[in-house]
């Protein structure tokens, strides 16, 4: 049996690369989506240890942390639906890391999108995708 290691010339490898290019294209329409809706961009594939949150932004007053879900057919899902609980909780998790590092952002209520890309392009923005879940206390 063999075993791809991941090295540069493998299969692997470059299907790995090959996401990560498409995941940041898509990001990058999603940023020109949220820009064209009025989002003020605060900072992008923010991490921490707890995980990693696409988009932070600012609606409003209002920041909101932003999950960007690319799937090229219906076969695997809706875009949407790639966010179950486990990744909201991760999610809430990972914000909770970045009040912590930057204290909470103004006076405006926080909320979590979701915002879904399908293979033809179209955008479907899920405002308040889902609430807060501060069940596991990290910080």
């Amino acid at each position: 049996m063999e075993k791809n290691t991941g090295s540069s010339s493998g299969g692997l490898s470059r299907h790995i690369r090959n996401n990560r290019a498409d995941g940041a294209r898509y990001e990058d329409a999603a940023v020109r989506y949220l820009k064209e809706k009025g989002y003020r961009i605060v900072e992008r594939n923010y991490q921490n240890r707890c995980g990693e949150i696409d988009i932070i932004a600012l609606d409003g007053e209002a920041l909101v942390f932003l999950e960007i879900k690319f799937r090229k057919s219906a076969r695997c899902g809706s875009p949407l639906e790639a966010v179950d609980s486990r990744k909201q909780e991760r999610i809430c998790r990972t914000a909770m890391g970045y009040f912590a590092q930057y204290g909470y952002y103004g006076d405006g209520a926080c909320r979590f999108d979701v915002l879904g890309i399908d293979g033809t392009g179209l955008v479907t923005h899920v405002r308040n995708a889902f609430e807060f879940t501060g069940q596991s206390s990290v910080y």
